[in-house]
């Protein structure tokens, strides 16, 4: 198939290794040859080794605008130990922050470990993320991995992501102009078709210049299937991350790609929050845990680096490989706010990443990033904010005024009224003043007899995604929540569902936050005003909730009698490890949105606005 004019650029090449893959409908049409090249005119030195500059991030989310409040700040270390808030992202500053890291760096590749889009705010969801795949276009990032929220609208919208093509339903969005889809591959070596066994999408992509050849292997988590919504995996079959990067490092390796980086949308918890805290100080991996530990421990030493996600952590860690040998598994936390910089020393002779162990620095440089320093040719690698105080790009900005001016008679429009800013995705409580606010939210919409009888709301924290912010973000000002806000808050339109579940069941549901799939990252669901229960941290497993202590307006539930619980159809068809809430007598209500904007309307005004919720409802021992 002939390159797109558009898409022509010189020097570098990306191109897929897997011949004749499956597709789901008309998933992925193969990329054209030259569709990635990435020249920046130098010419290679005859040196044995040359430095590739490795650019990446993940979980962007679609914030093309600096993510507000306590969600758009890092926490960074100072000299004294402190820590303070730093503001931090927005496309307009990521794409001048990567630009200008890419100057002086003749072989430089961007990549992204998923999530780039799904979960967006309304600048770029109320478009089913057209924005955000031409604000990466124009980006030039090289590949990415697929992230579960690639996933939220099916495999045939990721398919459209890919190829192009005016939305199904909608049409196109601006006239005259037809979405043209993504410059970049999209890779998900381990989402196969569940009736054909074979990739949805290019399962690796092999990056080269001048004859230096780097290969990408990507996957998204496993466990894909329970954090997204039945429909949008339909069809699909999601396997284990260690064996399908092994299985395709092994095809790279006879194909004579000997330098390998694997794009994994999974990831771990770092001991400290501050970005540039060391996470090797007591030793490689020493201060990581959560799921990529023991997948970085089994994935085989041809891969040399590994570009992780999904938990939406700050870290640059070294793990050991399963020859004992350590190897950098990097993560930039979320929203665009870092990017990480790896130096990669590839060997012209053996065709390999140059990979020896790197040393962790005593201390880190107060308001530095971490390096790894060692001899001249070891791997290096840092997270750098991404700082508010730099110029912005100006086609980025041209980006968010033409569609922002789309969004406005809908972003705009006021909701609601508040008092101070209502923190939740950017809370580090177990119980946020925003989820108490939403739980209420939706058992004042579904406790009516017509409307479901609810006598209580649960609800999912990742489905939370942003914060309530008091002060204005445009001209609607100082505490009005504009659609646009609201709308960022809970983005996926869910249908509240209303159903019937046991006492018992109910108790079993709290124990899963804290128990199987659960137990190593709790998942603490958001409760409505009258639940109230003690959590038990110094305990494992499903002990932690302390059972007796569970009540419903001052009375113990019962096991034996029958409640009606309202919650989202995520919740309902037992996502995010909560099987015990697939209840019965299901009764379909409004959007999650919609509930959500309602209470906001009736409960609040200009002359009383809405005060963040005083909390109390889950009290924690530690």
């Amino acid at each position: 198939m002939p390159a797109k004019p558009h898409m022509k650029r010189a020097a570098t090449r990306m191109w897929a290794g897997a011949a004749g893959l499956a597709t789901v409908g008309a998933l992925v049409a193969a990329m054209p040859a030259d569709a990635h090249e990435r020249g920046h005119g130098h010419h290679p030195k005859p040196d044995r080794t040359v430095d590739v500059q490795l650019l990446s991030f993940n979980d962007l989310h679609g914030n093309l605008e600096p993510p507000a409040g306590s969600a758009g700040a890092v926490t960074e270390r100072q000299a004294d130990g402190t820590t303070k808030s730093v503001p931090a992202g927005g496309i307009e500053y990521l794409a001048t922050s990567l630009r200008t890291a890419r100057k002086g760096h003749p072989y430089s590749i961007t990549a992204a470990g998923g999530d780039m889009i799904g979960a967006s705010p309304l600048l770029s969801g109320l478009f089913h993320d057209e924005p955000t795949i031409e604000a990466l276009n124009k980006l030039k990032l090289d590949v990415t991995a697929v992230g579960n929220h690639e996933f939220d609208e099916g495999a045939t919208e990721l398919a459209r992501m890919q190829n192009g093509g005016c939305h199904p339903t909608e049409g196109c969005y601006e006239k005259g102009k037809k979405f043209r889809g993504a410059d970049f591959p999209y890779l998900a070596a381990n989402v196969t078709n569940e009736k054909t066994g074979r990739p949805i999408l290019k399962p690796y992509t092999v990056w080269e210049k001048n004859g230096v050849k780097i290969g990408f292997i990507s996957v998204t988590l496993e466990g894909t299937p329970n954090v997204v919504t039945a429909s949008g995996v339909k069809g699909l079959k999601f396997a284990d991350e260690i064996e399908t990067i092994n299985k395709y490092a092994k095809e790279l390796d006879r194909q004579g790609v000997k330098s390998i980086v694997a794009l994994i949308h999974e990831g771990g918890m770092p001991s400290s929050n501050a970005y540039n805290d060391s996470c090797d100080s007591q030793g490689p991996g020493s201060g990581i845990s959560g799921p990529i530990v023991d997948i970085a421990k089994g994935i085989t030493p041809k891969v040399d680096a590994l570009i992780t996600g999904h938990t939406h952590q700050a870290y640059v860690c070294t793990i050991p490989d399963p020859a004992g040998n350590p190897r950098l598994v990097t993560s930039a936390a979320s929203f665009g706010k870092l990017y990480t910089d790896t130096t990669l020393t590839y060997d012209r002779r053996t065709k390999d990443i140059v990979r020896t162990a790197p040393k962790s620095p005593k201390s880190p440089k107060p308001s530095t990033s971490l390096s790894f320093p060692s001899s001249p040719s070891s791997p290096k690698s840092a997270n750098h904010i991404v700082s508010r105080d730099q110029a912005k790009a100006p086609d980025m900005t041209q980006l968010i005024a033409r569609w922002g001016k789309l969004a406005a008679p809908i972003a705009g429009r006021p909701q609601g009224y508040i008092s101070a800013d209502i923190n939740g995705r950017g809370s580090d409580a177990l119980e946020q003043p925003l989820g108490d606010l939403i739980a209420d939210a939706q058992l004042a919409g579904l406790s009516a007899p017509d409307k479901g009888g609810a006598q209580l709301a649960l609800m999912n924290p990742g489905g939370i995604r942003s914060d309530l912010v008091y002060k204005a973000s445009g001209s609607e000002g100082d505490g009005v929540v504009t659609y646009g806000e609201a709308f960022t808050v809970q983005p996926f339109t869910n249908m509240m569902n209303v159903v019937d579940l046991s006492g018992a069941q109910l108790l079993t549901a709290l124990q899963q936050q804290v128990s199987g799939p659960n137990e190593a990252s709790p998942k603490i669901l958001q409760v409505s005003r009258g639940l109230t229960y003690t959590l038990d941290l110094t305990k494992s497993g499903a002990a932690r909730v302390l059972v007796d202590s569970v009540k419903l307006n001052g009375v113990a539930i019962d096991p034996a009698k029958t409640y009606r619980v309202a919650m989202n159809e995520f919740l309902a068809g037992g996502g995010d490890g909560f099987p015990a809430l697939v209840g019965t007598n299901k009764l379909v209500g409004a959007s999650d949105l919609d509930v959500f904007d309602a209470y906001l309307a009736s409960n609040s005004s200009a002359s009383v606005p809405m005060a963040p919720p005083v909390g109390g409802r889950i009290s924690v021992l530690k």
